[in-house]
Order: C-alpha cells, then structure tokens, then sequence
C-alpha cells in the first residue's frame, strides 16, 4: 500500500510538475508574444511618425516650392511691367522726337513762305515804284498843264481825271466778278467756310460801294493842301482825298485782320496774298478824290499788318475798340506819312 501510494505521489508530483513546467512556458511565451507585440507596436508607431514626418517635410517642400513659383511669377510680372515702361517711355520719346521734326519741318516752311512772300512784295513794290514814277511823271506835266490854265481848265481837268478814274473802277470791278466766282469755287474746294464767309461779307460791302459811287457827283472839292508820302517821295491831294487815304490804311486792317482770323479757324496756312480782300483792296473806295490804285496800295498796307494780327491772334499794329478793330495812330503815320501844307 505504502509503495502503491508513494508511486502515486510521485506520478503526482511529477504531473504536477509537469504542469508548472507547461505553465511556465505558456507563460513564457505568452510573455514573448506580448513583447514582441510592444515591439510590433513600438515599430509600427516609429513608422507611422516616419510616415508623418515624411508627410510634413513634403508638405513644407510643396509649400517651399509653391512659394518660390509666387515669387518666380511675382519677379516676372514686374520684370515684365518695367519692360512694359520702357517700351512706353520710348514709344512717348518717339513721339515727341517726331512732334518736334514736323514742328520744325512746319516752321521751316513757313520761314520759307514768308521769305517768298517777302520777296513777291519785293519785287511788286519795284514795279509799283516804277509805276508810280511814270504816274508822278504824268501828274508833274499835269499839274504844269494846270498851273497855265484858268479855274475852268482846271475844273474841265478834274472832271476828267475823275471820269477816267470812274472808267478804270468799272473795268476793274468786272475783273474781280470773275475773280471772286473763282475764288469762291477754290475755297468750297477746301472746305475753308470761314473764309468763304468772309469773301461773301466782303463782296455785299463792295456792292454797297458801288450804290454810293453810283449816286456819287463831281464838284471842285478845294486845293490840293496835304501831301503824303510813299517810296520815298511825297504826293499831293485834297483833304478829302487826305481822308479817304487814312481811310483806306484803317479799312484794309480791319478786313486783313477778319482775312486772318477766318484763315487761322480754317486751319489753313498763312497765306496774306491769296485772300481775296488783298487781292481786291478797293473796299470803302466809294468816291474819286484819288485814283483807285493809290487807294488799293494803302488798302494793302493796312490788310497786310491786319493779316498778320488776325493770324497770329495778337494787337502788334491795332486794337480793338468800340466793337471793331482799327490800326494803330503810330503805324498809320509811319504808312502814310500825311502832312498838312500851308
């Protein structure tokens, strides 16, 4: 019994043993398992920070880059504004080189034009001149023939200087019918409706001259007690002819004036000698106490100095007074010259 029951302890402890044996190593290696979990999950967390380090510096990397294409873009932009300037201020500097070469083209021309005008005059005032001299010449044997004669020969004489003068007017007055229509197609050619106006005012005021001059009569209108001067030598007249003279100077710069003040609002060239009113110059010549050609040189006088003014908008030989432009008292004695003889 007693061996019986000590094998049986024996197989008992031995199980029992045996147990804690297995135990043991269940345990064991339970505990391995769970280490090797912590290690696994150790692991997998250090992955996953990797991972989202590697996430962020990606992301910083995406941002760097996206940041240095702004800046990338933003330096073109402004590269390509400055460029844009430049090709602009130089664009404006042509621009104004050019404005500049066809301002002095411009005023070149017009130098030009002046200095041909100028010498036009030049020689018109030689023929002038020269005409004069042979009518000095003719009023000299005249005045010669008239001291000789009687009050009646005299009388007889003006009468008929005055008719010739009458004559004279009424050929040259048909002459510019035909020039005017002329002139008139010329300037509905070049739209320049401001100095047709002009020409039209001009044309009804010689119409009304000559009503006058139609009703006008002869009559010894006194002596000849003023002279006044022109080329240099001196002439004498009436003291009606004396009026219409300085009549004639202030006329002419008043039309020249409203000539050139029309040619500057049409935009049009300076051109003194093409207006018609210059052209005609007999305007206000409304009786016969001188002969129609000394009338229009004084007329000219006047319109050319008017012209000028009116052209150029300024009062360097007239003003304006009363609501009309005259010339200046200075310059009509310097064109003149008019001097009351004893």
């Amino acid at each position: 019994m007693l061996g019986v029951t000590d094998l049986a302890n024996a197989q008992g402890r031995r199980g029992r043993g045996e147990e804690r044996r297995q135990e043991n190593q269940a345990g064991r290696e339970q505990r391995a398992q769970e280490r090797e979990q912590r290690w696994e999950q150790r692991r997998q967390g250090q992955q996953n920070n990797s991972q989202e380090r590697q996430q962020r510096w990606e992301q910083r990397r995406q941002e760097q880059q996206n940041n240095s294409q702004e800046r990338q873009q933003r330096w073109e932009q402004r590269r390509q504004e400055q460029v844009d300037r430049q090709r602009n201020d130089a664009q404006r500097q042509e621009q104004i080189r050019q404005s500049q070469e066809r301002e002095q083209r411009w005023q070149q021309q017009r130098q030009e034009q002046i200095r041909r005008s100028q010498e036009r005059e030049d020689r018109w005032q030689q023929q002038r001149q020269q005409q004069q001299q042979n009518r000095n010449w003719d009023r000299e044997r005249n005045r010669d023939w008239d001291r000789n004669r009687d009050n009646n020969s005299r009388q007889r004489n003006w009468q008929w200087e005055q008719q010739q003068r009458a004559n004279r007017y009424r050929d040259e007055w048909q002459r510019r019918q035909s020039f005017f229509h002329q002139r008139q197609r010329l300037l509905e050619q070049q739209r320049r409706l401001n100095q047709l106006r002009y020409q039209q005012r001009y044309l009804e005021r010689l119409r009304r001259d000559q009503l006058r001059l139609q009703q006008w009569r002869y009559q010894d209108y006194g002596p000849y007690n003023y002279r006044y001067r022109r080329g240099g030598s001196y002439y004498e007249t009436s003291r009606y002819g004396a009026e219409m003279l300085q009549r004639a100077v202030n006329d002419g710069y008043r039309e020249g004036f409203n000539a050139g003040q029309a040619e500057r609002e049409d935009g049009y060239r300076y051109s003194v000698e093409e207006a018609y009113g210059y052209q005609d110059a007999s305007y206000g010549y409304d009786a016969y106490y001188v002969d129609l050609s000394e009338y229009q040189y004084y007329f000219r006088e006047g319109f050319r100095r008017g012209y000028e003014d009116g052209y150029y908008s300024r009062s360097q030989y007239g003003r304006y007074s009363n609501g009309s432009y005259s010339i200046l008292g200075a310059i009509l004695e310097q064109i003149l010259g008019l001097q009351l003889l004893n």
